[in-house]
């Protein structure tokens, strides 16, 4: 038999600024969901105005956690420490493992027009904090689309229940990042593992799971289970379902090092200062 997962936390993204001013919805990293392991951030941003973005995220450092952007409209260039360069387009992903420690930079690509995307931080196991950094780049092309009635599903990482698989590899926390588009009215069932923690996050139009109304902007964290349904409303709707495999460790984070004790933080900042990243 299954056990569905229901709605056990919903939460409203909080206007916040991060880099040079960047105006953003922070919806996982704020006080009423700090984080949900192995997940330490969600930051959503969408403006076309550039005063709330222009400034970008300047040259600075991480260690210990891999963040993910994944751009839905506009340009951002990344430029990092070890020399690599590249830009986001729309419908890109960026799967950075900053391991050890790495200092990089993302600037819109644009100065004008709709900048519409996510920032999600995914932590790392204490064997593999100091694992050398790397990327997994992908452009909107090499993302798989699922078709069903009425719903279409672009799958990052992960596998679906009808077999389709996500370009990004990532076997320690084994996540499935998916986002999904559905018609007004629309039926969506999907199956997670169980020992997985998940949330679904509206980006737009309003879901219903479980007789509670999600909106955008609004997340629900799922309760345990192999499966989920949910149903979209009049309007239709787009949402992420992110899932990982939680890693039961300590966490001590401290702007952008996140580690095991505070030892290892005071050492993370001590090699950024001596400029060993």
């Amino acid at each position: 038999m299954t056990k569905a997962r229901k709605v056990e936390q919903l939460v409203t993204g909080m206007p916040a600024t991060d880099g040079a001013g960047v105006e953003l919805v922070r919806v996982i990293g704020q006080p009423r969901l700090m984080d949900l392991d192995p997940f330490l951030l969600l930051d959503a941003f969408r403006s076309d105005n550039p005063d709330d973005y222009i400034a970008g995220f300047p040259a600075h450092p991480h260690r210990g956690f891999e963040t993910v952007t994944y751009l839905l409209n506009g340009r951002m260039r990344h430029q990092d420490s070890a020399g690599n360069e590249g830009v986001i387009e729309p419908g890109g992903i960026q799967w950075m493992t900053a391991g050890r420690g790495i200092v990089h930079s993302e600037m819109p690509e644009q100065e004008d027009g709709l900048l519409e995307g996510f920032q999600l931080w995914i932590n790392l196991p204490a064997s593999h904090k100091m694992t050398e950094p790397g990327y997994q780049e992908h452009s909107a092309e090499g993302i798989p689309v699922e078709s069903r009635p009425g719903t279409d599903i672009r799958v990052i990482t992960g596998e679906t229940s009808q077999g389709t698989k996500g370009p990004v590899s990532q076997p320690l926390t084994a996540p499935l990042y998916i986002d999904v588009t559905l018609e007004a009215n629309t039926e969506f069932k999907e199956t997670l593992a169980t020992s997985h923690n998940a949330f679904v996050y509206v980006i737009k139009g309003s879901i219903n799971i479980d007789s509670n109304l999600l909106t955008r902007d609004q997340l629900a964290v799922l309760s345990s289970g192999d499966s989920l349904k949910l149903d979209s409303c009049d309007e239709g709707a787009r949402f992420l379902l992110i899932a990982g495999k939680p890693l039961g460790e300590p966490v001590q984070r401290a702007g952008p090092f996140v580690m095991n004790t505070r030892e290892e933080l005071h050492q993370a900042y001590h090699d950024y200062q001596s400029g060993r990243f």
